[in-house]
């Protein structure tokens, strides 16, 4: 006979297979963030290639600026940059910026 001063814990609700990769608790919210994070993904890749190419174009004009006797780094230039980022996305856009320059620079 079953000690009836003893309780049966409340079995505990196993989490879905989508819950364990996107933390959401219904196959509907599961399969809309599955879908915006492969739409991120995809953001991700394209940014990540303009910012390539960003590089690509920085190194292209500190050359030309360097062998016209220039200075490889334009500070009045990068400060338009900082402000157009902040303007747009606040101040983690000057961050944002910051990272960017520092990653078309190039090496000295």
């Amino acid at each position: 006979m079953p000690d009836p001063t003893t309780t049966n814990p409340t079995p505990s609700a196993t989490p879905s297979p989508a819950a364990d990769t996107t933390g959401a608790r219904t196959p509907e919210a599961a399969e809309l963030i599955g879908g915006a994070r492969e739409r991120i993904d995809a953001l991700d890749e394209r940014i990540i290639g303009l910012v390539q190419e960003r590089m690509a174009v920085s190194a292209a004009v500190q050359r030309a600026r360097m062998t016209s006797g220039g200075r490889r780094i334009h500070l009045s230039r990068e400060n338009e940059i900082l402000g157009h980022y902040r303007e747009a996305l606040g101040r983690p856009g000057t961050a944002l910026a910051m990272t960017l320059l520092e990653l078309s620079r190039g090496r000295a």
